[in-house]
């Protein structure tokens, strides 16, 4: 299928060529007025061509379906000019991940910066990743875990445990807490029927080893929210390499509706 060029990627376009030739000729980041013009041309070009809308994003690992609410940087025009977009917000709604499905998740590229290279690198260091998971995945990961227990979060945002073969025993109420891989549930409050006591503070945790996450990712903060476990994570370093020839790709693809966006064997260079 032929894709046709708008007519709004006409200043993007050439917002590359100068970036392509600064690119090429240039051992450092360039310092220059015509190189912070071609970076903001190009991020607002794309925050116009995402914000807002639903996305199918192919990637080697599967489809990913979005709803993109936030895009968003406080660029200036010094830190353009040597390619450094500084920090960049990404916002999403109503996630797809193959066969699971998120509430919510956002990501903050902090250092986001293009180092000039063959092809062009886009670095950001460090990376602050939130995700909300329908409640239902806690009583999935003891399922996992601790076939033994059943969990669930409900609309006061507090988590119970209960015996996963007698539900209507009665249940603890927990709060979460990371040390290292691993998730300690501590009890604060046990109910049987109508009654509830609190336990005291030194109650024994009940403990939940997580499995590794890929590319050096670490879970820093586990949270409960109204039928949602919220996941706070840190990448120390994410890079991609990015040729002018697969960015113009990308700006295509978006720039055509219904198209899905393909990242399918875009080098990454974690």
């Amino acid at each position: 299928m032929t894709r046709s060029r708008s007519l709004r990627l006409l200043d993007p376009l050439r917002a590359l060529e100068v970036l392509t030739a600064l690119w090429s000729t240039a051992a450092v980041a360039p310092i220059s007025s015509g190189a912070a013009a071609a970076y903001r041309t190009l991020f607002i070009t794309v925050r116009r061509l995402v914000a807002g809308r639903r996305l199918a994003i192919r990637l080697d690992e599967g489809e990913l379906t979005l709803t993109v609410t936030e895009f968003d940087s406080r660029l200036d025009i010094r830190g353009l000019s040597v390619g450094q977009l500084t920090d960049v917000r990404l916002a999403a709604r109503d996630i797809r991940w193959n066969d699971s499905v998120f509430n919510h998740a956002t990501a903050v590229l902090h250092n986001l910066h293009i180092r000039p290279a063959a092809p062009p690198v886009v670095v950001a260091a460090p990376v602050d990743l939130t995700l909300e998971v329908p409640a239902a995945a806690l009583d999935d990961l003891f399922r996992w875990a601790a076939p033994r227990l059943s969990g669930e979060v409900a609309d006061d945002g507090i988590a119970r445990l209960r015996l996963a073969r007698r539900p209507r025993m009665g249940h603890l109420e927990v709060d979460a807490r990371l040390d290292g891989s691993t998730l300690r549930l501590t009890p604060n409050g046990i109910v049987l029927g109508r009654s509830r006591w609190r336990l005291p503070a030194h109650t024994p945790a009940y403990r939940v080893q997580l499995p590794e996450l890929p590319h050096g990712l670490r879970l820093t903060e586990v949270e409960f929210a109204p039928k949602v476990v919220r996941l706070s994570g840190t990448l120390p370093e994410w890079r991609m390499a990015m040729p002018r020839t697969r960015l113009e790709e990308i700006l295509n693809q978006l720039s055509a509706v219904g198209v899905p966006l393909n990242l399918t064997r875009l080098p990454r260079l974690l």
